[in-house]
C-alpha cells in the first residue's frame, strides 16, 4: 500500500486509514504496508510503527495486515518486527539482506533469527534484483522447515526455481511482480502482492476470479488489461509520482490524499494488496474464512493467510489431499466469499 503523506511531508494517517478501507472494500484480502511502495526508506521506525496500528484499527478483521520490517541488519529487522507485532501486525514481510551480499548460510541465518523473534507468521521477500543476493532453492526449503516461515513473495522471475520449491514445500508463493501475477497462480502461486492493485484492486482481482471459475482464456484477457498501469511512470515504478519529481502520488485517483516524500521510485513489484489474502495469526482470534479464494485453512496448522499447498479446493469445495506438486487445472480451486459462502456468477466479474 502506498504511504499517504501530508503537504509537510508528515504522515498522514487518516488518509492511510481511509485508503487502507478502499482497498478492502474493492476486493483486497490484506494490506502490506512499509514496502518500497510505501516509500520505507523516508520513513522513520516511529512512523512505520504507527501507520502499522492506524492501519490494524481500520480494517480491523476485514483484513490482513502485514508490515514490511526489512533492513539489511538483523538487529534492526528484529526491532522493527516485534514494535510491528506490538502494534497489531499480522503477518510480517521480511527482505533479503542488501548491499551487502551476504552467503547463503546468513541469509538463513537472518531469516530464522528474525522468524524467532516474533509469533508471527513471516513471508520472505525474494528479489535479487534489488538486493543483490537471490534466496537459493535449497535456502528456501531450509527455511520452510521453519513454523513460522510459511509464504514468499517472489520476485526472483524464476518459475522453474519456484515450482520446485512449491512442490517440495508447504510455502505459499505470491508473485511480487505484476506481469507473472497469473504464470505464477496458474503453476501453483496462492495469489499476489501487487502495486497495481492501489488503483485497479477489482481489476486484479478479477483475473483470479476468472481463473478460479476455468475461464483460463478470459482470465488471460483481463490479465493483459492490469499490465499497462505498472509501465505508465517506467522510471519512478508504478505507485505513481513522487513530490520529489513532480507531484502528489496517485492525484485524482481517488485512493490517495497527499504526495510521496521521497525523490526517487520505488521497485517494481513492490508492497502493495496482496490478493488471496485472509485471516490473521491464531492468537488473535480473527476471522479466518477466505474471502477471495483457497485461503488459510484452519486444518492446516499455519496462521498464514494462504492457499495451502496440497489441500486444494475442489468444484464441490471438498478438499484434495496430495503432495501440493499436482497441477491444479481451471476450476478446481472454488472462491469463497468472507462469510464463507461461495459467490454467485463465474467468478470473472469484479467485485
Amino acid at each position: 500500500m502506498v504511504t499517504p503523506f501530508d503537504p509537510a511531508y508528515g504522515l498522514d494517517l487518516p488518509a492511510a486509514q481511509t485508503l487502507a478501507v478502499h482497498l478492502v472494500d474493492n476486493g483486497c484480502d490484506g494490506l502490506v504496508l512499509n514496502g518500497t511502495t510505501g516509500e520505507s526508506p523516508t520513513t522513520s521506525d516511529e512512523e512505520k510503527t504507527a501507520l502499522v496500528r492506524a492501519v490494524a484499527e481500520a480494517v480491523g478483521d476485514r483484513a490482513s495486515v502485514v508490515a514490511g520490517v526489512g533492513s539489511a541488519s538483523t538487529a534492526h529487522t528484529v526491532a522493527l518486527a516485534r514494535a510491528a507485532e506490538r502494534a497489531g501486525a499480522d503477518g510480517l514481510l521480511v527482505v533479503t539482506p542488501y548491499y551487502s551480499r551476504p552467503p547463503q548460510a546468513a541469509v538463513g541465518a537472518h531469516f530464522r533469527t528474525v522468524a524467532d523473534a516474533t509469533g508471527l507468521p513471516v513471508m520472505l521477500y525474494d528479489i535479487p534484483g534489488r538486493t543483490g543476493t537471490r534466496i537459493e532453492v535449497e535456502t528456501m526449503l531450509g527455511l520452510a522447515e521453519h513454523e513460522r516461515i510459511v509464504a514468499v513473495k517472489d520476485c526472483a522471475y524464476d518459475l522453474l526455481g519456484s515450482t520446485k520449491v512449491m512442490g517440495r514445500t508447504s510455502l505459499a508463493y505470491y508473485s511480487g511482480c505484476e506481469e507473472l501475477n497469473l504464470p505464477l497462480y496458474a503453476v501453483g502461486g496462492a495469489g499476489y502482492v501487487s502495486t497495481v492493485a492501489n488503483v485497479a484492486p477489482r481489476a486484479m482481482s478479477a483475473v483470479l476470479d476468472a481463473f478460479d471459475a476455468g475461464a483460463v482464456t478470459e482470465a488471460a484477457r483481463l490479465n493483459q488489461l492490469t499490465l499497462p498501469p505498472g509501465r505508465v511512470d517506467d522510471g519512478l515504478g508504478p505507485a505513481g509520482r513522487r513530490h520529489g519529481e513532480g507531484g502528489p502520488g496517485l492525484s485524482g485517483t481517488g485512493a490517495l490524499a497527499g504526495g510521496g516524500r521521497g525523490g526517487g521510485g520505488s521497485a517494481p513489484g513492490s508492497a502493495g494488496c496482496p490478493h488471496r489474502v485472509t485471516s490473521s495469526t491464531a492468537d488473535r482470534g480473527r476471522a479466518v474464512a477466505p474471502r477471495c479464494g483457497g485461503a488459510y485453512s484452519p486444518s492446516w496448522g499455519s496462521p498464514w493467510p494462504s492457499r495451502p499447498r496440497g489441500r486444494l479446493r475442489t468444484s464441490t469445495g471438498q478438499a484434495r489431499t496430495g503432495s501440493g506438486a499436482e497441477p491444479r487445472g481451471p476450476g478446481t480451486n472454488q472462491r469463497r466469499a468472507a462469510d464463507g459462502r461461495t459467490p454467485p456468477g463465474s467468478g470473472a466479474e469484479p467485485r
